[in-house]
């Protein structure tokens, strides 16, 4: 295996995860090919790898850096340690949050309000903003909780040792 690693660079299975890829993305072309509106789903493949690599990515990294940064700098003001930081438990509802929000945007905004009517039977009157922010308060309170019952448990070791 090693002069595989010489020749290759990486791991064997790299290689197999990559030509899985590859063949993935084939069989997708070649189910793509004959459909009309082909270059229109190239277009949005394209736009949306764009939007993201280019505008997306740098926006959340920088708002991750930030949350980072403050803990740095709290350490760094305090003399005593933090003993339960509190990164994780922003990222992780942000981050559920932003997912909801963008796997049903169109039905969220009410561009899809029929098309959730067909599938759920729910009248296009339903509020799909509301639930949205009701899942994102939920996320929030849920995270809120577990951080809260961590440094309970971070309080109690302390004064145990």
């Amino acid at each position: 295996m090693a002069w595989f690693r010489r020749f290759y660079g990486e791991n064997p299975m790299h290689l197999l995860a990559l030509l899985g890829c590859f063949a993935l993305v084939g069989a997708v072309v070649l189910e793509l090919y004959p459909n009309p509106s082909a270059p229109l789903i190239l277009l949005w493949f394209v736009a949306a790898v764009i939007a993201h690599d280019l505008v997306l990515y740098p926006l959340y990294a920088l708002a991750d850096r930030s949350l980072v940064l403050t803990r740095w700098v709290r350490r760094r003001v305090s003399a005593r340690a933090v003993s339960v930081a509190a990164t994780n438990h922003v990222r992780l509802p942000v981050m559920g949050s932003a997912l909801v929000g963008l796997i049903w945007l169109p039905t969220i905004s009410g561009h899809a309000a029929f098309v959730a009517y067909f599938a759920s039977d729910l009248p296009p009157t339903v509020d799909f903003v509301e639930r949205w922010l009701l899942i994102t308060a939920a996320l929030f309170l849920l995270s809120a909780v577990v951080y809260a019952v961590r440094l309970g448990r971070a309080a109690v070791r302390e004064r145990a040792s």
